[in-house]
């Protein structure tokens, strides 16, 4: 039984009303006369007919022909319906033909008749149902909402144009598409015209003049998304866009409810670093986990990786009852993973975490607790020692005693000659990782991560931009020459999940992350982005830089040995 309810009444009502049709007119075009034989008439009434619209219902049912809206009717649907009619004809065929219901069996060419007249009729009945609930209404041929272009004419950009036409709660109109493919021109998608490509943009927005452009290409690098954007301000249109791969792929399927304004991690010019965790990430699959530090941005992200590559136990250790709360509850909520731990505790507690690691036994262990604020470490050296240095040797001395299988340290790229406090404790944690990985009586299997700037994570400079940016400035910039390596929060997570997969004792890994960024275009980039100009409207102060920083960071010093993996 499929549940009653007034969308399937209506169907059903329908198709059984084509199926009466389609059987009559099987018989009229079969003796091409307005009369039947006598001994025909039979099965053109009412009893015959009510039998062959229950039976071909009931095969129609059990090949969920009701199951699905027929304003959203696929190919798929169609083929699924093809099947279901074949199915209803063919048994009321063998069943007219076997059992003796009249005097004179059915002539062979009516079952065949009337099952090409009934797939035409479902098939048009639910392409002119979605016709007719996706056309425009009356006296709407104006557009109505914001009038959009869209770049990327692939198959994200014809789901959102499709949803753009369909759904008025969007209150917006595609009145264009722009694609690089030349061969692509003046085609239609949809009925929306492709007007160039990315190098016609600036004229192209100037002849129709959209209220905003919208970017649909899911895997655009960051340079092509740099030059739509570009485009776009030139010619003063705001620009939205279709997240990222890895966000689509960790998110919901509705594109058009993930579209989002451009934010600069989209325009950093660096292709994203796309990992395929499922073929590395066995050694965490069925398996006890550790993470320190679970609460924090790499923390957090690091555990929602690990959850959805299926450990069997993740324990989140941290010392902020908010943050351990928070991501506990997303795991649990959000990503439906309930065998996740909260620990709160500090890591440079000894006691406490051999008795975590005594309780949970884990097999592998992701050390991200850390301070990381490089003027706050300047200011309390002491402490910086306490939590980053001493903290690290405590839970690599925990790890080793209760046989961890693998341990691997979140470093940074301040730890390269360095001149801050902060810098200075993670070169001391990653020697100390080191000097326990290439001992041979430790079976423990020590890697260290060295990342860049992280962009979003706490404390970051992105969020401190946003912040001054939305009060009208100014925005503050150390020096005008200083760059930094950045990389996402997600590239981070997911670089330490594959070091742990191929570390090999005492090594450090560094992903590559192209060409380091200056930090005052940076900024000058997030203005833009929040539809502002960085001369008149918000206006950039340098302000020198403070005690620790350098002008330029580095990966990786002339006395280290590089190999790429």
């Amino acid at each position: 039984m499929i549940p009653v309810n007034r969308h399937r009444l209506w169907q059903l009502g329908a198709d059984a009303g084509l199926i009466a049709l389609a059987w009559f007119l099987a018989f009229k075009l079969r003796f091409d006369q307005l009369r039947l034989p006598a001994y025909y008439e039979d099965y053109l009434g009412w009893r015959t007919i009510a039998f062959v619209v229950a039976l071909k219902l009931s095969v129609f049912i059990a090949f969920g022909f009701y199951n699905r809206w027929w304003r959203y009717v696929s190919t798929r649907d169609m083929w699924g319906a093809a099947r279901g009619v074949l199915a209803a004809s063919l048994l009321t065929y063998l069943l007219f033909y076997f059992i003796p219901v009249h005097e004179v069996r059915i002539p062979r060419a009516v079952p065949l008749l009337d099952m090409l007249l009934l797939l035409s009729f479902v098939a048009s009945s639910r392409m002119l149902a979605r016709t007719i609930i996706e056309r425009p209404p009356a006296g709407s041929l104006v557009a109505h909402g914001r009038e959009v272009i869209v770049v990327g004419a692939g198959d994200a950009g014809q789901l959102v144009i499709r949803e753009l036409q369909r759904s008025r709660a969007l209150d917006a109109t595609p009145i264009g598409l722009i694609d690089d493919d030349p061969r692509k021109r003046n085609m239609r998608l949809h009925g929306v015209r492709v007007l160039g490509t990315t190098d016609d943009l600036e004229h192209i927005l100037r002849d129709h003049r959209p209220d905003e452009l919208l970017l649909a290409i899911p895997s655009a690098s960051g340079e092509v998304r740099r030059k739509v954007v570009d485009a776009a301000q030139r010619e003063h249109v705001p620009v939205k866009t279709l997240p990222g791969l890895h966000e689509l792929i960790s998110g919901d399927l509705d594109l058009a409810g993930q579209i989002r304004p451009v934010q600069v991690e989209d325009v950093l010019g660096r292709e994203p670093v796309e990992v395929d965790l499922e073929s590395i990430a066995s050694y965490v699959a069925g398996k006890t986990v550790l993470v320190t530090g679970a609460g924090g941005s790499i923390g957090s992200e690091l555990c929602r990786q690990i959850a959805r590559l299926g450990a069997s136990r993740l324990v989140l250790v941290d010392n902020s009852e908010r943050a351990l709360f928070e991501i506990e509850r997303e795991l649990v909520d959000e990503r439906g993973f309930p065998a996740g731990v909260p620990v709160l505790a500090d890591v440079g507690n000894r006691v406490k975490l051999r008795q975590v690691m005594e309780s949970y036994r884990p097999a592998v262990v992701f050390h991200a607790a850390a301070y990381k604020h490089v003027p706050l470490m300047e200011a309390n050296p002491l402490e910086s020692v306490r939590n980053n240095v001493l903290a690290t040797k405590v839970v690599a001395e925990v790890a080793i005693e209760f046989g961890v299988a693998r341990f691997v340290l979140i470093s940074t790229d301040k730890a390269l000659n360095p001149r801050a406090v902060y810098g200075q404790c993670k070169a001391l944690c990653e020697w100390i990782v080191a000097s326990y990985g290439l001992r041979p009586d430790i079976p423990t299997r020590f890697v260290a991560v060295r990342f860049g700037n992280v962009l979003g994570s706490s404390g970051s400079v992105i969020p401190i931009f946003r912040r001054q940016i939305e009060r009208g400035g100014p925005v503050t910039v150390t020096h005008p020459e200083m760059t930094r390596f950045f990389m996402t929060i997600p590239e981070a997570a997911s670089l330490v999940v594959q070091a742990g997969a191929i570390g090999q004792r005492g090594q450090v890994f560094v992903l590559d992350m192209g060409e380091p960024v200056r930090i005052a275009d940076l900024a000058r980039n997030m203005i833009r982005l929040s539809g502002r100009d960085p001369d008149r409207d918000v206006r950039i102060e340098f302000v020198g830089a403070r005690a620790g920083e350098k002008l330029h960071e580095e990966l990786w010093s002339e006395t280290e040995t590089v190999t790429p993996t």
